[in-house]
């Protein structure tokens, strides 16, 4: 096809019903079909940008020898601003051409109207909370009189006695409280800020803000070195709860880096960054940097969103968005269901406390996942990264090592045990690290208007620390300058985190920035919040089964 070609918005929707994986960037028609299933960093990134002008997310999440070569994958251009569509898998609805329509109404005669209507500005969640809410004035709640925990929201409402109407108020109310928040959704508002960011990403490329500070790193390796030779040196003499501690911090630091080479943000060479993620999170860590890879791509495009982003995905264990309530599919986790269920209704009471002990042996399940991402289709075994999954699968050596070195030195097992224990509980601040700068933040959608700068910072924030102690929170106290630019190096965030607080006074969009400490409390506070919400749900349904009240009001 002829790169001159114009795409109206009309034909682009027609090819994307028709099955086309059509992603706008620059002006231009991208025809990524084949290319989704080669995507390094998986296909579910590229889903999620279907029918969408992805400009932004194209180009901070590739280097400039990159974006030339996604050059080939061009096959027309439009004109003027795009309108984004809701991807299909976010549930956005397409019209294929009128021929190809009209042959269809003639071939079934009970076609709806429904599935032929084009998306529109609002996005699935407030489409839903509209329809469903079943919210009318009153002085009360029919299932509960101001139950204990219920919001100041509750009170002024009448809400129908239906675990859905109540989660679609509460997913409505967090809504809301985003829209006053936060700059208006209005084309011009977000589009103005969509420029001042790419007028931000200009400033960061041409000060160097993506050029590696490899003196850094020198200083890395001094660190990684003395810890591990003392996990050794303290190994060989029989101090295993000390050596334990060593190789957990050892663990816990070289991470930063291996996510530094995850994001390419140490050569921007894609086959040496790999190469130093897979050293150091299979070889050294025994974690898969392709599930990392494939996990955390999704989560910086669709930052907190309950139904896509398999960071918020942890129930019955912990609960962060109301939106679980009413049992959502996961599109990461190929349509798996997330059951509200008993279970999930009594742990939801004790996640407050369960949060610091869940993290203490969160490592483990990292590891279930890393070999269920490497034995799952999800891995990329053709195409030019197709050497990827082999050499990770080689370089799980990490079981061997450390079952000789460690396992083979204990002269019981229950030296061995406690070992394993002791220096995954070293890891805590890392898991905690993770969570942190998310779980306390929006889990809304405010549909596709909404710019791409405008949902990262409203989606993420920041730990404030001194500058001597960044090497414990190894960069990633600076989630927001982060997820802003991924690839910009971590020993960068502190000096660029200026620029973007500057980007977000003119903006007028919060920069959400904590001490470690009130972050805590912050995240905490988020758990409650969640509980007490389940409260609310908990009261409407044992309203239901007392009085038989299905809310058919």
């Amino acid at each position: 096809m002829h790169l001159d070609r114009l795409w109206t918005r009309r034909e682009v929707e027609a090819r994307i019903a028709a099955g086309d994986t059509l992603v706008i960037a620059n002006n231009y028609v991208l025809r990524l079909n084949a290319w989704q299933e080669l995507h390094p960093g998986g296909r579910l990134v590229i889903q999620h940008m279907v029918g969408r002008d992805a400009t932004d997310e194209i180009t901070i999440s590739h280097s400039p020898d990159d974006l030339q070569s996604i050059k080939r994958f061009r096959i027309g251009r439009i004109e003027g601003q795009w309108d984004n569509f809701i991807p299909p898998i976010q549930g956005g609805i397409f019209r294929k051409h009128e021929s190809q329509q009209n042959e269809e109404e003639e071939a079934s005669a009970s076609t709806t109207n429904e599935t032929c209507l084009s998306v529109d500005s609002e996005g699935p969640v407030e489409r839903n909370v509209s329809k469903k809410s079943g919210l009318q004035p009153s002085g009360r709640s029919s299932c509960v009189d101001n139950p204990k925990g219920s919001s100041q929201a509750m009170r002024g409402w009448k809400l129908e006695v239906t675990p859905e109407s109540y989660t679609a108020f509460a997913i409505k109310e967090a809504l809301d409280a985003d829209i006053a928040k936060y700059p208006s959704l209005d084309t011009a508002t977000q589009r103005e800020i969509t420029l001042k960011f790419r007028a931000l990403h200009q400033r960061v490329h041409d000060g160097g803000y993506y050029d590696c500070p490899y003196h850094e790193y020198a200083k890395e390796m001094i660190r990684y070195s003395v810890l591990f030779a003392a996990f050794i040196l303290t190994l060989k003499l029989g101090w295993y709860i000390t050596s334990a501690v060593f190789l957990g911090v050892f663990w816990q630091q070289i991470m930063f880096t291996a996510h530094d080479a995850g994001h390419r943000g140490i050569t921007h060479n894609y086959t040496l960054d790999t190469l130093i993620g897979i050293f150091i999170g299979n070889f050294c860590c025994g974690l898969s940097i392709g599930w990392w890879k494939s996990s955390h791509n999704v989560h910086h495009f669709v930052t907190n969103d309950p139904v896509h982003d398999p960071d918020t995905q942890n129930i019955p264990l912990f609960t962060i968005s109301p939106a679980f309530f009413s049992s959502l599919r996961s599109s990461y986790y190929n349509g798996f269901q997330f059951v509200w269920d008993s279970v999930a209704s009594v742990m939801v009471k004790y996640q407050k406390w369960m949060y610091y002990p869940v993290m203490a042996v969160a490592r483990y399940n990292l590891y279930y996942l890393s070999w269920a991402h490497l034995m799952s289709h999800r891995a990329v075994r053709r195409g030019a990264a197709a050497w990827v999954w082999y050499a990770e699968v080689a370089s799980s050596l990490f079981y061997i090592w450390l079952a000789y070195l460690v396992l083979s030195q204990m002269p019981t097992f229950r030296d061995g045990f406690f070992f394993v224990f002791v220096s995954h509980l070293a890891t805590v601040p890392l898991q905690i690290q993770i969570t942190l700068s998310h779980w306390g933040t929006s889990t809304s959608d405010l549909g596709p208007t909404e710019a791409f700068a405008q949902r990262q910072l409203r989606t993420t924030m920041d730990i404030a620390c001194p500058e001597w102690l960044d090497f414990i929170h190894g960069g990633l106290q600076f989630q927001t300058v982060h997820h802003l630019f991924p690839r910009v190096p971590r020993h960068n965030l502190r000096r660029l985190q200026s620029l973007v607080k500057q980007f977000c006074a003119e903006t007028g969009i919060e920069y959400q920035s904590y001490g470690f400490v009130d972050g805590n409390h912050h995240i905490l506070g988020k758990l409650q919040q969640i509980t007490d919400q389940a409260r609310i749900l908990a009261a409407c349904q044992a309203h239901m089964a007392a009085t038989g009240d299905m809310g058919m009001h």
